[in-house]
């Protein structure tokens, strides 16, 4: 190991949290100012209606995301992690930039909302790519020590989760309720967008691997995981979908802390905060963490947590209906998640064998962020508006710890403990 190494792994953590960084605050920014959104791009008399389109459009994109997974995580195992990485960065500053400057309804009509559902869904091609070629990048530069240096690629979604609850709170001091409303929410996207060039420039400095130029490819990725892993991508999905459910729950919470519990916007922001300071600091250390206990036995532990405390912690924070126990709350799942996802990005890549590893990874995670993620909130206000109860949230997050440690059960049986092969997948 030469003494340049720890200096380039330090880079391409940097250079990949970039990136990974711009694609999350985008989409936070998006479900923390929901509200605004809503009444700018999707007018209607009716206000749970308006929610409901808004996001509606938020989950909708997560339908091109498993597309775009497959595109560039083919690409990525084809022709390399790098240059998959520099098209992801390109395109999600397309999007962002579609919603920090298209009109509102009330000038343009009807192209308002188009608009901004085609944004959301470069968007989401967009990130359906990040993933699977960045983290492949992260472990095959670190073979010994994966779990530490692939839960950078979930850390920075926890600070890319503060950054936008921090201009969330911070806007939501400065300016006046009608400025806000008005204009404010538009500056989240703008700071967006320069984010995206310093990502391009940090990846353009970073190479792939030498055990990845060396190894075997295949030219029909998308092909081989589809037909020989069905069960590692469905293992996959599984194992992802409390963790994701979880991340999307906390970006409704603004929304959650306005609507049903009747706070200020700038309480809900605070607590958002909160938890991405959590997920930022505790995650890399639930990354070691795992490379030393095993991680199938740490997220196992923290899944039937999610299980057992979900309902009675949201019902406990809705029956008091004040700031310190909706920030006890968010704490508390922060803190769970963070011990949960420190872990699962390297176990995920474990599960596939290199020359398919962007692929399957991409493929897996964006089906689970689709249906367990994207369509989080819209399941969450829907249940909220059925049920009548401001606890069916826990509801959620009980079904998805049920089949995430269902996941968890079927890894632990086939005893899968690095790359498999090609027939062990089929």
């Amino acid at each position: 190991m030469s003494a340049k190494q720890p200096v380039s792994l330090v880079r391409l953590v940097i250079a990949t949290s970039a990136g990974n960084a711009l694609e999350w605050f985008d989409i936070a920014i998006y479900g923390f100012f929901a509200v605004y959104i809503g009444k700018h791009f999707f007018p209607a008399i009716n206000e749970t209606v308006s929610m409901l389109l808004t996001f509606g459009t938020f989950g909708a994109s997560y339908l091109v995301r498993p597309i775009g997974g497959a595109v560039l995580g083919a690409y990525a195992d084809r022709r390399g992690r790098k240059a998959a990485m520099m098209l992801s960065v390109a395109l999600m500053m397309v999007g962002t930039a579609i919603i920090a400057l298209i009109p509102d309804y009330a000038a343009i009509g009807v192209a308002a909302p188009l608009a901004v559902f085609a944004a959301r869904l470069i968007q989401g091609f967009s990130a359906g790519g990040e993933f699977g070629a960045s983290t492949a990048m992260l472990i095959e530069h670190a073979p010994h020590r994966r779990g530490f240096f692939a839960s950078w690629q979930f850390a920075t979604q926890g600070l890319a989760t503060l950054l936008a609850a921090s201009f969330g709170f911070g806007l939501a001091r400065l300016l006046t309720p009608a400025d806000l409303a008005a204009w404010g929410w538009r500056l989240p996207f703008f700071f967006g967008l320069l984010i995206g060039p310093v990502g391009l420039y940090l990846r353009s400095y970073i190479d792939d691997a030498e055990d990845f130029k060396r190894a075997e490819r295949t030219e029909t990725p998308v092909r081989d995981v589809l037909a020989r892993q069905k069960r590692l991508v469905l293992t996959a999905i599984g194992l992802l979908t409390v963790s994701t459910a979880v991340n999307y729950l906390l970006q409704y919470i603004p929304t959650f802390a306005i609507r049903q519990l009747h706070l200020p916007a700038a309480t809900g922001f605070a607590a958002t905060m909160v938890g991405g300071v959590i997920l930022t600091v505790v995650t890399p250390f639930a990354g070691h963490l795992s490379d030393r206990i095993g991680r199938r036995t740490q997220m196992t532990c923290v899944a039937a947590l999610f299980l057992i405390s979900a309902y009675p912690g949201f019902s406990w924070a809705t029956s008091h209906s004040s700031a310190l126990p909706l920030f006890v709350l968010i704490a508390w799942l922060a803190l769970l998640k963070s011990i949960y996802f420190g872990a699962l990005p390297a176990l995920m890549a474990e599960i596939f064998p290199a020359a398919t590893r962007a692929t399957g990874m991409s493929i897996g995670y964006n089906i689970g962020v689709t249906v367990f993620g994207g369509f989080t909130p819209a399941i969450v206000t829907w249940m909220l508006a059925a049920t009548g109860d401001k606890s069916a949230p826990g509801y959620w997050l009980i079904v998805t710890a049920m089949i995430s440690l269902s996941a968890l059960a079927y890894v632990s049986r086939v005893k899968v403990t690095g790359p498999v092969s090609q027939q062990a997948a089929a």
